[in-house]
């Protein structure tokens, strides 16, 4: 943080400056100019508040120079977060991109879920997500299975090996999801969801929070720091793309840069989700290619057995076939998964 002086602050004014950053624990550098003089912050700056710095008799203006993220900072962690799952799986640094399918929402049709699974599995995926709570901009709207389909999601993962994710909307369901699923999900719409986000930094699960359509990668970053700061430092980031203006197009605009950005500036692993960030099931496959290409950690996207006829979100999700395809071609580029001529996997 610099603090700089007005032109005609007195001696007094700066000591008293000088002693109210003390006072909170921190050290103060005096530099003197010309015409005018500058402080020098060194510490935690999170004890000191700069609008009050700002409030005191002879200071002009109030800077900061380091970031207000500073534990999701590549800065004080310079190494790359990598989290590994007890089946050996791992997000993040060096490691091949991961890829976590399924369907928005999980359904009645224990089956359909079931099929799923096993095409993901089939085609190499190590996540199965799908949501149980889910919120709607319509109370009408089909708002989820609730712990029956918690209970089919784990019991998908029983039979497919596939570890789960699942979406967490209130404080009161974290204990609840914790039994069942892998990775804990909060959603778009709660990415400022503060009381959420510190009570999920007192549990030992994974947690990904996805972007808010309207978030700054500051504000983004400053919701993962609140999970960090509360003591979990499993945080997955997920780029779902920013609201746009043209909506005909496409659902939302997704911020490919964002992702270079953010491996620059944070060492947590970050993946792309192109079905919500588009809305459309074509642009699925190269949207993920483009997201790999810049450096995305892994993939979310959306699949359904029954597309047209989805509770939720079926015009961005595969079918099967489709999903089997454009998984085969996102395998292709991620190296993971080789393919002989007739579409087999080796």
């Amino acid at each position: 943080m610099i603090i700089v002086m007005e032109q005609n602050a007195t001696q007094q004014q700066m000591d008293r400056v000088t002693k109210y950053i003390e006072d909170h624990g921190m050290k103060s550098y005096i530099h003197k100019g010309d015409l005018l003089n500058v402080i020098a912050v060194i510490g935690n700056e999170i004890t000191i508040n700069p609008e009050n710095i700002a409030a005191l008799d002879g200071v002009s203006t109030v800077k900061k120079i380091q970031e207000p993220y500073k534990l999701v900072s590549r800065t004080t962690h310079p190494e790359d977060t990598v989290i590994t799952f007890p089946n050996g799986v791992k997000i993040g640094g060096l490691e091949k991109p991961v890829l976590m399918v399924g369907p928005c929402s999980v359904e009645k049709d224990f089956d359909g879920l079931i099929k799923i699974a096993k095409a993901a599995k089939e085609m190499g995926c190590q996540f199965l997500r799908g949501g149980a709570f889910k919120p709607r901009t319509s109370p009408y709207d089909f708002q989820g299975l609730e712990e029956k389909g918690l209970e089919y999601l784990a019991a998908a993962r029983e039979e497919t090996g596939l570890l789960v994710v699942s979406e967490v909307m209130d404080t009161m369901d974290i204990s609840l999801l914790c039994k069942y699923v892998d990775v804990l999900q909060v959603g778009a719409r709660n990415m400022q969801n503060f009381k959420l986000l510190k009570a999920l930094g007192r549990i030992n699960k994974p947690v990904m929070i996805k972007r808010g359509g309207a978030a700054t990668i500051k504000e983004f970053m400053l919701a993962a720091e609140y999970v960090l700061y509360n003591g979990n430092p499993n945080v997955i980031l997920c780029e779902r793309g920013i609201k746009g203006f043209d909506s005909q197009f496409s659902r939302n605009v997704l911020d490919i840069a964002a992702v270079p950005i953010i491996r620059k500036i944070s060492h947590l692993p970050i993946i792309v989700d192109p079905s919500h960030a588009t809305g459309k099931r074509y642009l699925i496959e190269p949207m993920g290619k483009a997201a790999l290409i810049a450096g995305a950690h892994g993939l979310m996207y959306e699949i359904h057995y029954d597309p047209d006829n989805a509770l939720c979100d079926g015009a961005q999700s595969l079918n099967l076939d489709q999903f089997r395809q454009v998984t085969k071609s996102l395998n292709k580029l991620i190296g993971r998964i080789d393919y002989d001529n007739k579409n087999n996997v080796k």
